[in-house]
């Protein structure tokens, strides 16, 4: 996967401005580098082509971003500017496009302006401001030529701006993330579980993501050959990232460290960055010893940036490396129950968790039964931490791959310890309408939540992907 985004930040100008208005091309670039500057705070790697005012020279930056293989053009006006000089450009990269419409200052200084009493100082005073006249033309270009675009409007001093281009700039990351990713399916469907049922070709077709097919078998020899001091090392990890509760047999921690083992190698053999399991098979085999102590190594593989979707659920695998790669966790949830007095929805799910994102630290509790599941074993015990959320799913709708997006809260109240991550959500728009709204678009009965709102950047993503994003609330 790439380290940094490349991005291109390519300003537009008028040549015929320069020798009429002393300075003024100085000062519309030092503008440029403001916005560069800060671009590269972002963590992006910028490749800044100046201040573009000829088409002659628009080809020629043309030919720089298109030999740097940019992701992403950030377009400057930086004062009026013909549509000739950004036309060639955009053709040629074939890549996003996001037009900066950014002032200097969110007003002109309109008194110390008429103040001037030079028409022609003031002329390339007023120019220095006048980001917004080449906005329309340059979008009726766009439109004619059917080139995707989008807007960022404002004023170099504001946080919003700043926010708006960081959105995007996380957005390309994800998209990347996403093209990048080696996704394993490893074992079966949960029979019968229809709206679990992905198609393996529409999931690569939307993000770029190469689904590996891996076996049960392979996981397997990797577990027999683990060793003692391997079968250490992996308790001592269970220690340091949960609350291992003193009712857990050591049979059953040496069981799961070795299944956890036997992941990590499985993982690092094929070089995955997310997995999608589920398996049953004959009562009291082999398989069935590993599957039923897999929850505690797929929760520490998701909370060390490879998510693991439990019920062989490849759209939730995907859901969930969304929210990694956005940086806000990606939890394994489905919906558990509805608190009329208290108008909450309450999510969870038997495991895997993302223990990043746990309000205190995760339990790794016993459970005597796996519900609808075959055998008993390990299991994770956590609440989501408290404060704003977003929820996600990738669904599979009739005619497309879709996002599904809601923020929420997460909120203090009693939770069921029954061994599951659970926790509590409220919604503005209530709990009622939510589950009606979230199901009516017919996701499957999982979800991935992460932490805080963001909701603006899962809508770039799709943006950035082609793919349709509804938002709930």
């Amino acid at each position: 996967m790439k380290n940094k985004m490349k991005l291109g930040l390519y300003g537009i100008g008028l040549d015929t401005y320069w020798p009429q208005f002393k300075g003024l091309f100085e000062r519309l670039e030092s503008y440029q580098n403001q916005i560069a500057d800060k671009m590269s705070e972002f963590g992006a790697e910028v490749v800044n082509v100046g201040l573009i005012d000829s088409p002659i020279k628009a080809r020629e930056a043309a030919d720089v971003l298109k030999k740097n293989d940019v992701d992403m053009v950030f377009l400057y006006i930086s004062t009026y500017a013909l549509s000739s000089t950004v036309l060639p450009v955009v053709q040629k990269l074939k890549c996003p496009i996001v037009i900066l419409n950014i002032q200097p200052v969110a007003a002109i200084d309109y008194e110390n302006f008429n103040k001037m009493g030079d028409r022609g100082l003031m002329t390339g005073e007023w120019l220095a401001h006048c980001q917004a006249c080449s906005v329309p033309e340059i979008a009726n270009v766009f439109n004619r030529t059917g080139l995707d675009y989008e807007f960022v409007t404002g004023y170099l001093g504001e946080q919003a701006v700043w926010d708006d281009i960081q959105d995007w700039i996380d957005a390309a990351n994800v998209a990347s993330v996403m093209n990048n990713n080696r996704l394993g399916v490893l074992g079966h469907y949960y029979c019968g579980m229809l709206d679990v049922y992905s198609d393996l070709t529409k999931q690569s077709a939307a993000f770029g993501t190469h689904i590996e097919i891996v076996e049960m078998c392979e996981v397997k020899k990797y577990r027999d050959e683990v060793t003692e001091t391997e079968i250490k090392t992996k308790i001592q990890e269970f220690h340091n990232a949960f609350e291992v509760v003193a009712e857990c047999e050591e049979a059953e921690l040496i069981r799961a460290a070795k299944t956890s083992v036997a992941l990590d190698k499985l993982v690092q053999n094929h070089n995955l960055g997310s997995l999608a399991y589920y398996y049953e098979g004959e009562s009291g085999n082999e398989y069935e010893n590993m599957v039923t102590s897999i929850i505690a190594g797929n929760t520490l593989l998701t909370g060390k940036n490879v998510p693991v979707a439990g019920e062989y659920e490849v759209k939730n695998a995907q859901a969930m490396k969304i929210m990694d790669a956005f940086g806000v966790g990606g939890s394994f949830s489905e919906f558990y129950a509805m608190d009329f007095n208290d108008d909450i929805v309450m999510l969870g799910h038997d495991g895997p968790a993302h223990f990043a994102i746990a309000e205190g630290k995760v339990q790794l509790v016993p459970l005597p039964v796996y519900h609808g599941k075959p055998g008993k074993g390990l299991s994770i015990q956590m609440t989501v931490k408290h404060g704003p959320v977003t929820l996600l799913s990738v669904v599979e709708g009739k005619d497309d791959v879709f996002l599904l997006v809601a923020e929420g809260e997460s909120v203090e109240g009693p939770v069921l310890h029954i061994g599951n991550t659970n926790s509590r959500y409220r919604f503005s728009i209530g709990a009622r309408a939510f589950m009606n709204e979230w199901s009516k678009q017919g996701p499957s009965h999982h979800c991935a939540i992460g932490v805080g709102h963001i909701a603006n950047k899962i809508e770039k993503l799709g943006n950035l992907l082609k793919l349709r994003v509804v938002r709930i609330c």
